[in-house]
């Protein structure tokens, strides 16, 4: 219960809401009570007009009326719970809002590191269940069940006028039903977290299948996949039969209980209405009075199955939520999107860094290196020795485990990551772009860019060409992930992309690696452009993207290896004149071990 409430504390803004639909379930609870105060003075008129007490005219008129005043709170019931049903539907529709805009926001803001370890559609999985199961719960009970329980607590207070003993065992009933129901809860998670981790196991690996189809086609693992997919979902079966009968089980103890509890109340009435301590109409008040009591304990199971269905996704929503944040994430309140670097600064300065992304698996080893305003340096070695990791501690992504990053003559760890990563632009070997149009995507760094900024953009990543021969031209929308793009119009968007970004330092990840010659060529212009006047890293697939480069850094297990020109590299008997020896040679087969082919 206590993550339910949480729930409540974390969307307080729902407040008016929330007090909203609890005056609409007094108010539903109250016309609902009226009615058998109605039907049981109605059945004392009829019995006296019966036993000749109260005249026949009488009699009509008044039960007519009675009839009147019934439709009237009915009419009333009818009218309110409906009312306290619309508040309640949009009640829950902006709970899910706020619970999935505040996930996504949190998912925004967790360190790379969470996700290395996570699968996407698992995510979006536990976004999708967690949050429909809290917000089904909240909507069912803003719409029924909370008038129930109000109802209840006045029927306890009626009957304890009329007879006490009534009230002591409708007050026993709640405490032993939430006693047996505590018996069944705790067997019960257990399994339900168990399901839910098969589920969202299975939907994750579902939603990396459906994202990468061509590839399952092309090794024939479909049935493969199938095969999987139903193993998982097969194996909540045993579980939910497992869980079912522990559940249904202990709802038949509890529904034994509530029968033989209201044995006696019903025998308490009778007994009395026949001793002449009850009308008949008290005995029809009583009665219809001991069955509204009755609905909500009997209802009481489910509502408690599905109150733990909404505490389990509850419990998997905040475990997210109570993930710490990334603490480079928040940007300082009124801090520059551009970052202002100390005068005569080195551009970029790795000081003897060191990095692991487990403890005990050393990656980078005193990586010293610096580059300076407008110089090109390519980074040259084994797959695995470290290139890209360079690129992600400098992105920020993860932190160094020893020595510093300086940016512009600042140390990295200082600098807001808006700041930092706003100062850098990245044209990864994967293009990565979105669904949505071609403007969309070029603009994405700039969303604010002028059209004609991003037919710039374009015209400078040699793009403009190809873009004007689709029939909606920048408007063209070009599938998830860009698939209705080849490989080379890809990534001259991704070029035009960093372009328009036009952030001091570049980052070229492989950018070519992915295509044929042509489309290297045509997409190599477009670098060539975006490299002018800018200090670049360049981690190169092949020598011929780095003919121009400044300087080059080959990497050997982590270590630096060599650092110097081209020219002296080549002469130098090191990595990259091992390159070009075996590229001169055509032994393609020993350049594959490298990240490099010519």
């Amino acid at each position: 219960m206590s993550s339910l409430l949480r729930i409540i504390r974390f969307t307080r803004d729902l407040s008016p809401l929330y007090l909203a639909v609890i005056a609409c379930s007094v108010l539903t609870a109250a016309t609902t009570l009226a009615v058998p105060f109605l039907i049981g003075r109605a059945t004392d008129t009829v019995a006296g007009a019966v036993g000749g007490s109260i005249g026949a005219d009488a009699a009509v008129r008044t039960v007519l009326l009675l009839a009147l005043a019934v439709l009237a709170a009915e009419l009333a019931t009818t009218v309110i719970a409906n009312v306290g049903g619309w508040f309640g539907d949009v009640m829950s529709n902006r709970m899910r809002t706020i619970l999935s805009v505040r996930y996504y926001d949190k998912l925004l803001h967790l360190p790379q590191r969470w996700f290395d370890t996570e699968i996407t559609g698992t995510i979006v999985a536990r976004l999708n269940r967690s949050i429909a199961e809290v917000t089904n719960f909240a909507k069912t009970m803003s719409n029924s069940f909370a008038s129930m329980l109000i109802t209840t607590a006045a029927v306890l207070v009626i009957s304890a006028w009329y007879a006490w003993p009534l009230a002591l065992l409708l007050l026993a009933i709640f405490p032993i039903y939430v006693w047996l129901t505590a018996l069944t809860s705790k067997k019960w998670q257990r399994l339900e977290g168990e399901k839910n981790e098969q589920v969202d196991i299975a939907s994750g690996r579902f939603a990396e299948v459906i994202g990468q189809i061509r590839v399952v086609k092309s090794f024939v693992r479909e049935r493969g996949e199938l095969e999987d997919f139903s193993r998982r979902f097969g194996s909540t079966d045993a579980t939910t039969r497992a869980q079912s009968t522990h559940w249904h089980r202990m709802d038949v103890l509890r529904r034994s209980v509530l029968n033989l509890v209201f044995f006696g109340i019903y025998a308490i009435i009778f007994v009395r209405t026949v001793q002449g301590h009850f009308t008949l109409g008290e005995m029809v008040l009583l009665v219809q009075l001991m069955g509204m009591a009755k609905s909500p304990v009997e209802s009481m199971s489910w509502v408690i199955d599905s109150s733990q269905r909404a505490i389990a996704g509850s419990t998997d929503y905040f475990r997210v939520m109570s993930t710490p944040d990334d603490p480079r994430t928040a940007a300082l309140p009124g801090a520059a999107r551009t970052l202002t670097p100390v005068a005569g600064a080195p551009a970029l300065a790795f000081e003897h860094v060191d990095f692991a992304y487990e403890a005990d698996e050393q990656v980078l080893h005193d990586i010293d290196f610096t580059l300076a305003q407008g110089e090109r340096i390519a980074l040259v070695g084994e797959s695995g020795g470290g290139k890209s990791t360079i690129v992600n501690l400098l992105l920020g992504l993860y932190e160094p485990g020893s020595g510093r990053i300086r940016v512009g003559g600042h140390d990295a760890r200082e600098i807001p990551i808006e700041q930092l990563r706003g100062g850098i632009g990245v044209v990864f070997q994967d293009a990565s772009l979105f669904s949505g149009t071609i403007r969309e995507n070029i603009a994405y760094g700039r969303p604010g860019a002028s059209e004609e900024e991003v037919r710039e953009a374009a015209v400078r990543a040699n793009a403009d060409a190809f873009i004007g021969r689709f029939p909606g031209g920048y408007d063209q929308l070009i599938g998830e992930r860009g698939l209705k793009l080849s490989g080379g119009q890809r990534q001259r968007i991704a070029v035009a992309r960093a372009i328009l970004k036009d952030a001091p330092i570049l980052v070229l990840d492989e950018a070519t690696s992915a295509l044929d010659t042509k489309a290297e060529r045509q997409v190599q212009k477009g670098l060539d452009e975006l490299m002018a006047e800018r200090t670049s890293l360049i981690i190169a697939h092949r020598l011929s993207t780095i003919a121009g480069v400044d300087r080059i850094i080959t990497l050997r297990d982590g270590h630096i290896d060599e650092i110097g020109t081209p020219a002296e590299l080549a002469a130098s008997g090191g990595i990259y004149a091992q390159l070009l020896a075996l590229q001169n040679s055509g032994k393609t087969k020993q350049l594959a071990r490298f990240d490099i082919t010519g």
